[in-house]
């Protein structure tokens, strides 16, 4: 009775786990796996399927890190209706914090954070991290700090802006409004 027990343990455990790999992957750019900022943890970014991404290189010390603010204001107004922002450090433009902890406190205690946030990475040539080198590949590799990319849910459309539009300006939220729908 115990063996039989056990091996329907087993075999359950097995179906949850094969069942929970089908739905974390995907068969686009996003199935990577990456470590967030100041964490052990990491993302498949598979589990943002079917949802539109606003993904955004970011610095701690550079003109346009005010636009933090106006990144999590645009995150609180539509994670409801399933946007996903997603920020990625980078001292590629020499503005980032040479340790994660300083770049984590301008994020979460100086900007009040709350979207995902990834470990310090490369975002232009060919060590950039693979999200990255993928939208360079489609569009092209930010110019700046806080170049966005809005892809679409499908993952078949991606827009970006540079440093300049900000995030609640006109043109970024009809945008991000549009990828709603």
């Amino acid at each position: 009775m115990l063996n039989k027990l056990l091996q329907l343990s087993l075999l359950a455990s097995s179906l949850l786990m094969s069942t929970y790999t089908l739905s974390s992957t995907c068969d686009d750019f996003t199935n990577v796996e990456l470590r967030k900022l100041r964490s052990k943890e990491t993302l498949n970014l598979c589990q943002f399927k079917d949802k539109p991404l606003l993904i955004v290189n970011t610095a701690s010390n550079c003109g346009f890190t005010g636009q933090f603010e106006d990144l999590e204001k645009l995150h609180k107004k539509y994670k409801d209706q399933g946007l996903v922002v997603l920020g990625f450090p980078s001292d590629d433009f020499f503005q980032e914090e040479d340790d994660e902890q300083d770049t984590a406190k301008v994020c979460f205690v100086n900007y009040g954070v709350t979207f995902n946030m990834f470990a310090t990475s490369d975002v232009r040539g060919d060590s950039a991290n693979p999200i990255f080198k993928h939208l360079g590949n489609q569009t092209s590799s930010p110019k700046w700090n806080f170049y966005k990319y809005l892809v679409s849910a499908d993952r078949k459309s991606i827009t970006h802006f540079n440093s300049r539009t900000k995030p609640l300006s006109d043109e970024m939220v009809s945008a991000v409004e549009k990828a709603l729908q």
